[in-house]
């Protein structure tokens, strides 16, 4: 069987070349290329704070609402889960990345293909953190009055506005079946 046999379809026609470029996957290698970008400046952000800026660890008021606070995060979102350990909630992040690996090779637009990746690679940052330090590194600390939001980082940033993004692109997508 040579190459011209594998590549005819069962009624002996050829089948459709898959190019390289073609829109899907271009789309999966942009969601790819955005999750690196998040991952890198997430960990370069980090390592900034935690060499240039916080050594020694103390509170950086910048703004009237605003300040650099160092602060080590053992859990998810707002502390909790914080019992389950690095490893576990490591693994759980890196199950859900795949998953969404999985999802970023079927996306159709360049709005999706960003979003994903930039979940991705918010999640893959914050898994770094937890197998180095046994917590995530938080720094940015918004507040109003004694009010503080819990500190958060530039992953986390990136993975909120991203799922923002999806929620986006579900309108746009509605919005354009109804038209």
């Amino acid at each position: 069987m040579n190459k011209a046999d594998k590549a005819a379809g069962p009624d002996g026609a050829a089948a459709p070349a898959v190019d390289a470029a073609s829109p899907p996957r271009r789309l999966f290698w942009l969601g790819l290329a955005v999750a690196a970008a998040v991952m890198l400046l997430d960990q370069a952000s980090k390592w900034a704070i935690l060499t240039l800026v916080m050594n020694p660890p103390r509170v950086i008021p910048l703004l009237p609402f605003f300040s650099l606070t160092l602060v080590y995060n053992p859990g998810v979102t707002f502390g909790l889960g914080d019992a389950l350990g690095p490893y576990v909630l490591s693994a759980i992040a890196i199950a859900i990345s795949v998953g969404l690996a999985f999802w970023l090779r079927q996306v159709d637009t360049r709005l999706l293909a960003v979003a994903v990746g930039g979940i991705i690679g918010g999640a893959v940052g914050n898994v770094i953190d937890r197998l180095r330090f046994g917590a995530v590194v938080d720094f940015l600390d918004f507040f109003i009055g004694k009010y503080h939001w819990p500190a958060f980082n530039v992953a986390d940033s990136a993975i909120v506005v991203c799922v923002g993004l999806i929620v986006l692109d579900s309108f746009i997508a509605k919005r354009e079946e109804n038209a």
